[in-house]
């Protein structure tokens, strides 16, 4: 009202402070529509981010560290900390896996939103003969927990294994078995971390690692999602795909929950995810409601 009586009125001074309140009202909207969104227990707090190859051979290793780049550079645009636990490098290019922790507000909250099956259509480098080919990789998302919940973990249902971890060759690499992989036998979860310089402070990041795996599936499990989670995680292939990222024959990254569409492919290879991840939180928040 008082923008429109400043523009028949032609006064600027009033328009311009019109124009102040209604930011100012726009953000404190925009603000409890984000804490909405992101209300759940662990939102708040840090991420744990699991990258796998999937279905597509070599371009779905090359994929995954692709996703794994596009993950790295959201965090940096969000000023969060990323740190890279494990990296399992492909025999041809690419990587088999990462781990990376994500330390920074609300950090979970978000990046629970690229939890599933990504999936890349493009004219494959790998192919002499220029064919076009499809790839998937899965990422997962679990939160960073607090060392003051408890997680009920056995000892007797542990496999502890020391492996030599990789380097870049010559004086990098690693001469001792410091590298350490866990396995919890009766869920069949793993976690590995080999970035530290000693065998203790991977065993120490890597049980850091299981907790919070056991905590987010114990949270499944409760919701009775713990059998179909992790079917669909482990089928990373066809069907199963949360986004589509076409680069060729035509440009263009679908989300297949929002069907939000965008034709700026470079941008969200670079972590330009705002507007996709803020797409489906909004979608997922209303559902609930």
């Amino acid at each position: 009202m008082l923008l429109e009586l400043a523009e028949e009125a032609s006064d600027e001074d009033s328009a311009k402070e019109a124009a102040a309140s209604v930011a100012q009202i726009q953000k404190q909207l925009d603000d409890l529509e984000f804490k909405r969104m992101l209300s759940g227990e662990l939102d708040a707090g840090g991420a744990i981010i699991q990258i796998t190859a999937g279905a597509g051979g070599v371009d779905a290793s090359d994929w995954a560290q692709m996703l794994m780049r596009m993950l790295i550079r959201y965090g940096e645009r969000k000023g969060w900390k990323v740190e890279v636990l494990e990296e399992t490098a492909a025999e041809e290019a690419g990587i088999k896996s990462a781990t990376m922790t994500v330390t920074g507000e609300y950090a979970f909250g978000l990046l629970k939103a690229e939890n599933g099956v990504h999936r890349l259509v493009r004219v494959s480098p790998f192919d002499g003969a220029g064919r076009r080919q499809t790839s998937f990789a899965a990422v997962t998302v679990t939160a960073d927990i607090d060392d003051d919940i408890e997680v009920d973990i056995k000892d007797v249902d542990l496999r502890i294994d020391t492996y030599r971890a990789g380097g870049a060759g010559g004086q990098h690499v690693n001469k001792t078995d410091s590298a350490v992989r866990i396995t919890h036998l009766p869920t069949g979860i793993v976690v590995q971390c080999q970035n530290e310089r000693s065998q203790h402070a991977n065993k120490d990041r890597a049980f850091k690692l299981l907790r919070a795996k056991m905590y987010d599936y114990e949270l499944a499990k409760r919701e009775e999602k713990a059998h179909a989670e992790a079917k669909a995680r482990l089928k990373i292939e066809w069907g199963s795909q949360i986004r589509s990222y076409v680069l060729f024959p035509y440009q263009q990254v679908n989300d297949h929950r929002t069907e939000m569409k965008t034709s700026d492919v470079d941008g969200v290879l670079d972590g330009d995810l705002d507007e996709l991840i803020r797409t489906h939180l909004l979608q997922a928040a209303n559902a609930k409601n």
